[in-house]
């Protein structure tokens, strides 16, 4: 439900009634995973998706009879052995949602969302309090899925009950150090798809509000020099950098200071000899075999295109399959779940309902 906070927003500030549809398990293979939620308006606006559209219909009546009736409700959907695909996944897997109303009670925590700050809520998702959502949830539950959006920990007796924490973090973040086309290309598609992207270039006629629309800091610095203001808040393991400067003079500082900070990923772009060139000099430099091992470069994944935008859609491929462990291939070359993680649970701890 989080996910929908800039829509849902508007929705709520003008009295329209909503429910909300999430995903509490999955079962096998499923186009989302535990935490997908979709919403229905009273007036019948859909907002998001579940399952790619394979299940909606059945998941918008549901939601629409919660909103007559004021209560929440679960659901199954899928295959099974009696009913086959009646209401069910062309992925042939399953998926167990809970339904409920989404009120203005809830405006602050999706002001939070929308503003670029951690937030969680939790939604019962069986027993007599089903539905009903718990605007703080317990420390320990927030920080069992540290790095996840969310997650379903099960009633562990009769007594108890089936608790969806949902959750989001800030943004990751990009930053992007040289500000040429590669650079403009990479901001318009990295913010495209949820990250917090910072640019920075000493030449101050190439960063600008123009070039970079998409951007949340311009700043006009040698990157080396920006680099070093960062305070360890201010970056994590989700944090990517990009060295796109295509000048060994900023580019082999910046490396220095970027491959010794806690983020995630560092990259920098250039031809076979240049990075090899560049190792080389970071090696002479005092950087030990493991930070220098950090460093994608050649930056980018294998498309095959040329263009900036082609080559920056490697780069954010690239930054992708690393965050999440992905292997780079395509899927049908690959057996197994298509999805990391999926229907995974909280099963290390309990909450009593």
């Amino acid at each position: 439900m989080l996910e929908l906070a800039e829509q849902l927003l508007p929705i709520l500030h003008a009295g329209t009634r909503v429910a909300a549809i999430s995903v509490t398990r999955v079962a096998q293979s499923a186009p989302r995973g535990v935490g997908a939620s979709m919403a229905v308006t009273a007036d019948g606006k859909v907002i998001g998706s579940i399952s790619g559209g394979c299940v909606e219909g059945d998941a918008v009546m549901l939601g629409l009879r919660v909103l007559r009736e004021g209560i929440g409700r679960t659901a199954s959907f899928g295959f099974d052995d009696e009913a086959a695909h009646a209401a069910g996944l062309a992925c042939g897997g399953a998926i167990d949602v809970v339904v409920y109303p989404v009120t203005r009670e809830h405006v602050p925590i999706l002001e939070r969302v929308v503003d670029g700050e951690a937030a969680a809520i939790g939604v019962y998702a069986s027993g007599p309090r089903c539905g009903q959502t718990v605007m703080s949830p317990p420390a320990f539950a927030a920080s069992a899925v540290a790095g996840r959006e969310s997650v379903l920990f099960p009633a562990e007796n009769e007594q108890a009950a089936d608790l969806l924490l949902l959750s989001r973090a800030p943004r990751p973040r990009l930053i992007i150090l040289g500000a040429g086309e590669h650079g403009a290309a990479l901001c318009r598609i990295a913010a495209a798809a949820g990250y917090a992207v910072s640019v920075c270039d000493a030449w101050g006629t190439l960063v600008t509000r123009d070039r970079f629309p998409d951007a949340e800091q311009l700043i006009i610095d040698l990157p080396h020099e920006y680099l070093a203001t960062l305070r360890p808040g201010d970056v994590d393991a989700r944090t990517a950098v990009c060295v796109l400067t295509h000048d060994e003079r900023v580019d082999i500082p910046a490396l220095q200071l970027a491959l010794r900070m806690p983020v995630g990923f560092v990259g920098a772009l250039g031809a076979r000899r240049t990075a090899a060139h560049r190792e080389t000099v970071l090696r002479r430099s005092g950087l030990d075999e493991d930070a220098i091992a950090r460093l994608h470069s050649p930056l980018g994944l294998d498309l095959g295109g040329s263009s900036p935008v082609e080559t920056a859609l490697s780069i954010l491929a690239e930054i992708t399959s690393s965050r999440y462990a992905g292997s780079g291939l395509p899927l049908r070359d690959l057996s197994g779940s298509l999805h990391h993680d999926v229907g995974i649970e909280a099963d290390s701890r309990r909450l009593v309902g």
